[in-house]
């Protein structure tokens, strides 16, 4: 007995994804944006559905789904930014407010019989600019709802709610639209955002002190563009995101061929299948803990990845509904397992200050991928038939689990990107201010030759921390006159860039200057100088005083830089 009960304390808790859900805030939003999902699915049936009536072209039909979803592909980065920038709940609650005020106007204009195609595509694209706001935002700000150890699973449940929604919105739109028309779908979407608007309203979140100017949207959009460029577990998952998208979307882009060609059933039998694909998302959220604890993310990635291609070739060739649905179902279920997998690994290899912008470059990468292979896997079916292109699909889809060998996923839950903390800007003897610049920082190290291999090792990881932390022109010099003499050279646009770089140092990162300073055999620290560039050609002429000050470096042997 006491062996059985010692053996039970050791074993750790098993986890689930609905562990995410003990958090109030979490779990309001949740359902608050669950319901908000539903109305955006309902709404894009109406708006489909009012095109047929307003023109016959097939292609302003096509055109609505890209009105809305083209601006979530072209905003995500600007929202990104933004919501690394200022309060994430705010611009939550503004992209919210903004989008209910377009589909109360979309719900009169149609109402009103005012509606003609271009005007509602103009509708539509507004909706989709306020979802391409409010994505980043609400994907980064998971984040600060629940603590980092129950991030995978939040992140599961978001997919399992969209992709239940997904089920469910369109059966539920086409019954409103038949009932009551199109307005009447308008109307339901703009009352969905109201529970959401309420639960922001309400959300307190600890203010967060600015000590730094705020980055220009120019310039924190860069950052985040150089943050993941720089990090190579980062464009790991981007490029199987992209893949994984453009192999997985033909499920999804062909289902309604599949229920009307394939089975020769009705609008039914495109439901029960939209409901197996969200039967599966449900069942891969809810197991995805387990097979978290038991599996890296590598294996999940690569097994999400045969499954959605086993799933979409049986559903590609079958003509019984049960087997499609059967299908479909192992489909969903890897659909989600593999973008929260994605998704997940974003957030836990990135720092909270850029995390909104890696999310928004990861959602632009996979939904590209995915509105690519839509038109693609169409394009395939038209040409030649359904089965060809859920075959080549699935091929695609072999090759995300196959790119693993030169593209493999971190496994990053173990990370600490918590800031170091260690480094406090220094005291300067030339009066600087935030935007004095441009800055130039060059540090000596004293390095014995038999240290040189393993120094340059560390200098490599340096020079990629430094310039994906938003160094400029670094470089590293050896002394020709004293052979241990080794300086590393850089720049920074201005004074509050420097002190904003140096901040963004994490733990992880930590372990680099730490090597380096074991490396170092001079007295002391390494010797940090700190300087500002100036011109002189167009200077008047100036006392031997001041020109001293103009040229004297900012210099501080005692601090790291």
């Amino acid at each position: 007995m006491a062996t059985s009960l010692s053996t039970s304390q050791q074993a750790p808790p098993r986890e689930s994804a609905l562990d995410a859900l003990q958090f109030p805030v979490y779990r309001r939003v949740l359902i608050a944006s669950t319901i908000s999902n539903l109305g955006g699915l309902i709404q894009s049936v109406g708006a489909a559905w009012m095109m047929t009536s307003l023109t016959t072209s097939a292609d302003m039909v096509a055109l609505v789904q890209a009105s809305m979803t083209l601006p979530v592909v072209l905003l995500s980065l600007i929202g990104g930014a933004l919501a690394d920038s200022v309060d994430r709940r705010k611009i939550m609650l503004i992209s919210q407010i903004c989008m209910l005020f377009v589909s109360v106007a979309l719900s009169i204009f149609t109402w009103a019989g005012w509606m003609t195609p271009w005007l509602l595509l103009g509708f539509t694209f507004l909706v989709g600019c306020g979802a391409g706001f409010n994505a980043p935002a609400w994907q980064a700000s998971v984040g600060d709802m629940v603590p980092r150890t129950h991030l995978p699973g939040a992140v599961a449940l978001n997919s399992m709610s969209y992709n239940v929604a997904r089920s469910v919105g369109p059966a539920i739109g086409g019954a409103i639209v038949a009932a009551a028309g199109a307005a009447a779908a308008f109307a339901v979407n703009a009352s969905s955002y109201v529970a959401l608007i309420f639960v922001l309203a309400r959300w307190r979140k600890p203010p967060v002190v600015q000590t730094l100017p705020r980055e220009s949207l120019a310039v924190a959009a860069s950052a985040g563009v150089r943050y993941v460029l720089m990090s190579p577990a980062l464009l790991s998952v981007l490029g199987r995101g992209s893949i994984f998208g453009l192999g997985a979307c033909a499920a999804i882009a062909l289902m309604p061929l599949m229920a009307k060609e394939l089975i020769a059933g009705g609008p039914m039998t495109y439901g029960l299948l939209l409901g197996s694909f969200g039967l599966g998302a449900v069942l891969g959220a809810v197991g995805s803990a387990r097979l978290r604890q038991n599996l890296s993310s590598e294996w999940i990635v690569c097994g999400a990845s045969v499954a959605m291609a086993i799933g979409s070739v049986v559903a590609g060739v079958s003509e019984y509904l049960a087997l499609s649905m059967a299908a479909l179902v192992l489909a969903g279920a890897a659909w989600v397992l593999a973008l929260s997998t994605f998704n997940v690994s974003v957030q836990m290899s990135t720092p909270r200050w850029v995390v909104a912008r890696a999310l928004s470059l990861y959602q632009m990468t996979t939904f590209g991928g995915m509105a690519l292979g839509s038109w693609l896997w169409g394009v395939v079916a038209e040409v030649d038939s359904i089965q060809l292109s859920m075959a080549v699909a699935a091929g695609v889809l072999l090759v995300c689990a196959c790119t693993g060998r030169w593209l493999p996923m971190r496994q990053a839950q173990t990370l600490n990107l918590d800031p170091w903390r260690m480094w406090e800007a220094p005291e300067t003897a030339v009066p600087v201010e935030p935007r004095t610049g441009p800055v130039v920082v060059t540090v000596e190290y004293r390095i014995a030759e038999a240290d040189v291999l393993e120094f340059l090792r560390a200098m490599a990881e340096r020079r990629r921390i430094r310039k994906r932390d938003g160094a400029r022109n670094w470089m590293l010099l050896r002394d020709l006159a004293d052979a241990e003499t080794w300086i590393e050279r850089y720049n920074v646009p201005t004074w509050s860039d420097y002190i904003r770089h140096n901040n963004r140092l994490t733990h992880e990162d930590s372990v680099i200057p730490t090597r380096l300073r074991a490396l170092h055999r001079g007295p002391g620290a390494p010797v940090v100088r700190r300087m500002i560039e100036r011109q002189t050609g167009t200077l008047p002429v100036a006392s031997d005083s001041a020109a001293h000050d103009l040229a004297e470096p900012m210099t501080d042997p005692s601090r790291s830089s």
